[in-house]
């Protein structure tokens, strides 16, 4: 790389580029005409790597039409290689607020490639020659096809290769607490009441099932975005490229992905150039996935509170104090910043859909603040680069943080399990019914002796007295102790009862 700052020059004019910078003019004034919004939302690496990735291919398929000399295709697979390999990311240093179409972003990519390439042809970087940034790197391009593609593309490999293992690592998890906990009986509360028991083992295998359907649907989503509108260039009809460019584009991307992906080149590319409807369907299943890990997140809070004072049925990790006033107060502070991330990542999604309503004619122009909203940002401290707001990374690290620190080393409290059903007044509604059985095993209901409402006197003959089930049923149904203990069994209530349904017409 140069020794010496030096000047370029674009259609506006000349100015000055700094010392070791591979960008060029038109990257040099969207920083300088955006210079409020430095280190602001920055433009996420992945999109920048998956631009690079993009360029790689369709540097080989104009190599392949014969569009590009060898020699040329090969100095800009390099640098396009380097570029997605993350060694040139301080060369990146655009943020989300830009022209709504990203153009200074593809030109940064275009120029960064354009000079590096020329460095390694041994030639004077910033001289356009012998590679030039807009004839050779965008050669059969517009920023209105290539920066859709790469936005799916990012978003593909992001959500692929980071968002769904972490699903599943979670999912794992709780599938392992399902199964240790399955014998432990515990109450049921809905409307945050007591209700009829269940095992603490189905309470987590339905926490379980939560995370399989936000893998499925969030997997199920990545197909709407596979297709790529690749040589569709201004408008969507190809103008300045070759028929099949597309198809060719996309038969090397998968070469350099080792197929792990599976894209395809779109039908009707101004679809996907003038609406990003698939990025918003993503986005939507990212948000359900963000509001089945709040539900997750709160129920561990709640299950977890006391630890005398509250529900107190499961130990969660103890990893940090938790007041600066209280000594010994621990709280659950990975549950709680689950919670948070999943609100941040709803709000988002919010923005992404709005995003997405608001393109008109041939073009969504609010393709920065899309890709920045649902990608990841790497953290470049020298830079100052930090991107929180972002639905990938956030959901990324907070269901690794809370598998990791909190459900991998959770405990199930089974005194206190045991008391609150024992204390609850809602045994009642399946176990009298059940009452009328003789010594023999004959089933008779005691609903018709006792009715609907002698069962309801029970449970609140109990809670007004401050006694016992098994004590009220005595006072209000005259059912014996022995009786009561040996037809109120909260660990057959965990079920369906067994008995063969009727058949029709009986």
């Amino acid at each position: 790389m140069e020794q010496e700052g030096r000047t370029e020059s674009d259609t506006f004019g000349t100015l000055s580029i700094p010392h070791g910078i591979y960008w060029g003019a038109q990257t040099q004034r969207c920083i300088d005409n955006f210079s409020s919004f430095h280190h602001q939302a920055p433009i996420p690496f992945e999109l920048i790597h998956a631009l690079a990735l993009m360029k790689h291919a369709c540097c080989l398929a104009n190599r392949d039409f014969g569009d590009l000399s060898s020699e040329k295709a090969t100095a800009i697979a390099t640098a396009c290689a380097e570029i997605y390999s993350g060694r040139h990311d301080r060369q990146f240093p655009l943020t989300m607020w830009q022209i709504g179409s990203g153009t200074a972003s593809n030109m940064n990519v275009n120029e960064v490639i354009a000079n590096r390439a020329i460095e390694l042809m041994g030639g004077q970087i910033g001289s356009k020659k012998p590679v030039h940034p807009n004839d050779d790197v965008n050669l059969a391009q517009s920023t209105n096809d290539i920066m859709p593609s790469a936005m799916n593309v990012a978003t593909v490999r992001s959500v692929q290769t980071r968002l769904l293992p972490a699903l599943r690592h979670m999912a794992e998890a709780l599938e392992q607490k399902a199964q240790a906990f399955q014998d432990i009986v515990k109450i049921g509360r809905t409307h945050l009441m007591d209700a009829t028991p269940l095992t603490l083992g189905q309470e987590f295998a339905s926490y379980y099932a939560q995370v399989l359907a936000s893998i499925q649907r969030v997997d199920a989503s990545l197909s709407s975005i596979r297709d790529l509108p690749i040589g569709g260039t201004a408008v969507g009809n190809g103008m300045n490229s070759r028929p099949g460019f597309g198809e060719r584009v996309v038969h090397h991307l998968n070469r350099l992905t080792e197929n792990l992906f599976a894209f395809t080149a779109t039908g009707n590319k101004l679809s996907q150039m003038a609406a990003h409807d698939g990025l918003v369907a993503v986005s939507g299943s990212i948000k359900a996935t963000a509001t089945a890990m709040h539900k997750i997140a709160f129920d561990l809070r709640l299950l977890g509170s006391g630890p005398r004072c509250g529900l107190n049925e499961l130990a969660l990790p103890a990893n940090e104090p938790g007041s600066s006033i209280m000594p010994g107060k621990v709280n659950p502070t990975q549950p709680e910043a689950m919670a948070m991330a999943s609100v941040q990542v709803i709000g988002l999604d919010t923005a992404v859909s709005m995003a997405g309503a608001l393109g008109h004619l041939e073009l969504n122009t609010y393709k920065p603040l899309i890709i920045a909203n649902i990608l990841t940002e790497v953290n470049f401290p020298e830079q100052n680069r930090f991107h929180p707001l972002c639905q990938v990374d956030l959901l990324v690290a907070a269901i690794t943080s809370v598998t990791d620190r909190c459900i991998v080393g959770l405990q199930a409290c089974p005194a206190n399990i045991q008391a609150h059903l024992e204390r609850s007044l809602m045994l009642v509604w399946r176990a009298l019914p059940k009452m009328g059985h003789t010594a023999s095993g004959q089933v008779t209901a005691l609903s018709p002796h006792i009715g609907y409402d002698s069962a309801a006197k029970i449970a609140l003959y109990a809670h007004e007295k401050g006694c016992t089930l098994q004590e009220a049923a005595q006072v209000v149904a005259q059912i014996s102790p022995a009786r009561f203990r040996e037809m109120v069994d909260p660990y057959d209530m965990v079920g369906p009862r067994d008995a063969k349904p009727k058949e029709s017409g009986q």
